[in-house]
């Protein structure tokens, strides 16, 4: 495990949180928000602040069993909070990172992290629409928490669906926020009420029908959406039917849905060239052709590489070349420092020759 003990009392206050050169975090608090749901708060063991924009997230590296178990996780605090970052995040079964932080996570533990990443950033508009499905709530609370904190006039219609009334994260608070900031609607949908037989609203999914009935400017609103991917195809596809512009509707997820389907054969001989990729740690070896990525073919034939976004954005499957060249385009998940030690994103990498892969 390599994580361990330090005191912060007697750090003072410094400079900014460098994501070049930055990367690790002290846990000072751990906080219960529902029955399987926690947040994590995070200082800087050197005092920094942080500075980033609403909807972004860190990527935690706890080296489990010796594996890169790199998991990617919310910022729900506001951007205005520079001393600290919280993250919140559910239990999931058998989930091997969730459950390490629920069970063993405790105030003065330094943690390897990254960040801030991502670009489930909000765009300047008048008004807003916040979908969120179960614990995809943190990206767009963070924004709740950024508008909140700026007190200025804004637009805001908060749907925040859950399976049932005490799954809500940040229930109490949004209610607060809705009773004390105009402009701010909230609307709390449960599929089931559970033990809550005075649920004074309505139950069920996200519909058609429901968005237009509470949302009826639906159209006019900047849709920023986060949750489980059904729920998200569920949301795209309602927005886009009622009238929201493509443009105007954003979402986040960590978890690539698809990898990258092989292209059809090319007859051009350059452009078919295929390279032996060989994955050292493993002992297998693939062939993957110069318009293919490492990640998809390795993906297919069975190799294990931790992987999330698929798209050069989270840092997840970061892994060490030990020998050959890629054509690598990122969009932010490996920093400079990274690259020249000789680490790549299979995800988003293109063989150039041969390669030998640490892994």
């Amino acid at each position: 495990m390599a994580t361990e003990q330090l005191s912060i009392a007697s750090k003072a206050i410094s400079d900014t949180w460098n994501p070049e050169t930055d990367d690790r975090l002290v846990c000072i608090d751990v906080h219960d928000e529902t029955h399987d749901v926690k947040s994590f708060t995070f200082v800087s063991p050197d005092r920094k602040r942080f500075s980033f924009s609403a909807g972004q997230y860190f990527m935690f590296e706890l080296g489990l069993e010796n594996e890169a178990d790199g998991r990617c996780y919310s910022i729900s605090s506001s951007p205005f909070r520079t001393n600290a970052i919280t993250i919140t995040v559910k239990r999931v079964p058998g989930g091997k990172i969730s459950n390490w932080l629920h069970d063993n996570l405790v105030p003065n533990t330094v943690v390897k992290a990254s960040g801030p990443l991502g670009r489930f950033v909000r765009p300047l508009a008048k008004k807003y629409l916040f979908l969120s499905g179960g614990s995809g709530i943190t990206p767009v609370m963070s924004m709740a928490r950024e508008f909140a904190d700026a007190a200025e006039p804004i637009d805001i219609v908060f749907v925040h669906a859950g399976r049932t009334p005490k799954d809500f994260v940040f229930r109490n608070e949004l209610s607060h926020l809705a009773e004390r900031t105009k402009g701010f609607r909230l609307l709390l949908l449960p599929e089931d009420i559970a033990n809550e037989r005075s649920w004074p609203g309505m139950t069920g999914r996200i519909s058609k029908e429901l968005l237009s009935l509470a949302v009826p400017d639906i159209a006019d609103r900047v849709v920023m959406c986060c949750g489980p991917a059904p729920f998200m195809r569920a949301a795209k596809s309602i927005s886009l039917e009622v009238g929201v512009p493509a443009e105007n509707y954003h979402e986040e997820s960590f978890d690539a849905a698809v990898i990258e389907e092989a292209p059809p054969p090319i007859v051009d001989a350059v452009e078919t060239q295929t390279f032996s990729v060989q994955f050292s740690k493993q002992g297998k070896s693939v062939d993957v052709r110069a318009d293919q990525t490492v990640l998809s073919c390795a993906k297919k034939a069975g190799v294990r590489i931790p992987s999330s976004c698929a798209n050069g954005i989270c840092g997840t499957c970061k892994s060490k070349l030990t020998s050959g060249a890629v054509d690598m385009k990122h969009d932010g998940g490996i920093r400079q420092r990274e690259i020249d030690a000789g680490f790549f994103l299979p995800c988003c990498s293109k063989p150039l020759s041969d390669l030998v892969i640490d892994r």
